[in-house]
């Protein structure tokens, strides 16, 4: 009979895809599911995450990879998406669902909450977090307290959501500095402790004690004692195998719903006008401060390509679309204005946040090829944009791109076309976020002493700058960032 496998297992929780991996000894994937859920509704009609499918789905995989006699499971951790929060009662269950942080926040509550703080600037100077509602989960807490006061007072603990899936295996409440430091409101980075106004409104006491990020809780499977991590905020995680793994600076753009842009070498102090064009600060693995840029990429993509197909009849698997660079130097030539892209989700992200959203007309086109250009040029042009607001006093030369971007060929030559001073590499590391959880559970020292085998894994890929000269001078929208 074989040996069982020694596997780390790592439930990696997007927005859109839910996923379990395994990885061996040498963290090269054994095994892997897969799943997209339907979201339900919360108390107000609003979309939001589905607890009970997806608590139902992880409790499937644990008890297959339990049965599997082929593997064996000595660590298990979990990376989630941030700016969520599960608030639970005195029983330890859910008191409300889980709030989706795009839901719309009270413009009245808002203004309360910042005039009795410091103001939108000072606030968000402090705290690294822009103005964003719902996805400053700090404010979510404030919501709760004078928007739903019966549902706060039954409130005893506030989890982060990769500490609540921990929760469910561990039976602890425990807090960690990636998800305090994602954009909540609830940190005082220039103190470098929670800020004020979270004592002042009696909500600390429903947050629990920070535990180092490698802490780790025995927990029982049957014969065996399985090491279950505390989790870790997705974006944080991302960035954790490039941290151990490169040497010299470097600026990781990871993309996916959201992209995000992290420079850890950039210590300059946010300013006011890089909070209102979405950059912030995050923490990485190490309690460090990184500068990051965001855009709702990802999202974007996916609602204007969906309409776009649908528009022009055309099938899924039938629309791929390469570069032609003579269509994009006529669109460019032209800088049509009334044909350029508008923001429909992610309208209130990136560099050029508006208050509205807006409604593109893709009838004024007269191919899917021609409009599918029009949209990656916009995108990616505000995609260089955010870059170049991560991008600080120190020289960064290596951009790596990596999650479901770095596999469009398109996106990367438009982007090599915008920056064609930097070197431009794709990493074929599309479980980034899980194998930083799988590193962290295991405190793994190793890529740090093992620069060949930590490359090895990243597996960098360095891409020819695609030479369309027009693109680099194109802007979706005029602005000081050049």
């Amino acid at each position: 009979m074989n040996k069982a496998l020694p596997v780390t297992a790592v439930f990696d929780i997007g927005k859109t895809n839910k996923k379990i991996y395994l990885f061996d000894k040498q963290y090269g994937v054994v095994q892997k599911n897969q799943v997209s859920l339907n979201q339900s509704a919360d108390d107000d009609g609003d979309l939001c995450e589905d607890l009970s499918a997806l608590e139902q789905w992880i409790s499937d995989n644990i008890r297959k990879i339990r049965e599997d006699k082929s593997v064996k499971v000595e660590a298990l951790n979990f990376s989630t998406y941030g700016a969520s929060l599960v608030h639970l009662d005195e029983t330890g269950k859910p008191v409300t669902p889980m709030y989706n942080y795009l839901k719309p926040y009270p413009e009245e509550l808002s203004n309360q909450f910042y005039r009795s703080y410091k103001g939108r600037e000072g606030l968000s100077l402090e705290t690294a977090s822009p103005p964003m509602g719902m996805l400053n989960s700090g404010l979510q807490l404030y919501w709760l307290k004078y928007g739903k006061p019966e549902s706060f007072r039954k409130i005893r603990k506030s989890l982060h959501f990769p500490q609540y899936l921990s929760y469910l295996m561990t039976g602890q409440y425990l807090s960690e500095l990636t998800s305090i430091g994602c954009h909540t409101a609830m940190w005082n980075f220039k103190q470098d402790d929670y800020h004020v106004w979270m004592k002042q409104e009696d909500l600390l006491e429903l947050l629990p004690a920070i535990k180092p990020l490698t802490t780790t809780i025995p927990v029982k499977w049957d014969e065996q004692t399985v090491k279950t991590g505390v989790g870790v905020h997705d974006s944080s995680a991302a960035l954790a195998p490039y941290l151990y793994a490169l040497d010299e600076p470097f600026m990781l753009v990871s993309t996916g719903t959201w992209s995000i842009t992290f420079n850890p070498f950039n210590k300059q102090p946010l300013t006011f006008d890089e909070l209102q064009r979405d950059c912030l600060c995050y923490m990485d693995v190490n309690g460090n401060q990184v500068k990051a840029s965001r855009f709702f990429l990802g999202n974007e993509y996916r609602v204007q390509k969906e309409k776009l197909m649908q528009h022009f009849g055309v099938q899924e698997g039938a629309d791929h679309v390469e570069l032609d660079s003579d269509l994009l130097k006529e669109i460019i030539r032209k800088n049509d204005s009334v044909k350029k892209l508008k923001l429909e989700t992610a309208y209130n992200s990136g560099p050029f946040p508006q208050n509205k959203p807006g409604v593109w007309d893709i009838t004024q086109f007269n191919s899917y090829h021609e409009a599918c250009h029009q949209l990656m040029l916009d995108l990616v042009a505000i995609q260089a944009c955010s870059i170049k607001l991560a991008g600080g006093d120190v020289p960064v030369q290596k951009l790596v791109i990596t999650g479901g971007f770095s596999q469009n060929e398109f996106f990367i030559q438009l982007l090599s076309c915008f920056f064609p001073e930097k070197e431009i590499y794709t990493s074929s590391l599309p479980n980034a976020s899980a194998l930083g959880a799988a590193l962290i559970a295991n405190n793994d020292s190793r890529l740090h002493k093992d620069k060949e085998a930590a490359n090895h894994l990243l597996s960098l890929k360095k891409h020819k700058s695609y030479d369309v000269k027009e693109v680099a001078n194109y802007r979706w929208k005029e602005t000081v960032l050049g």
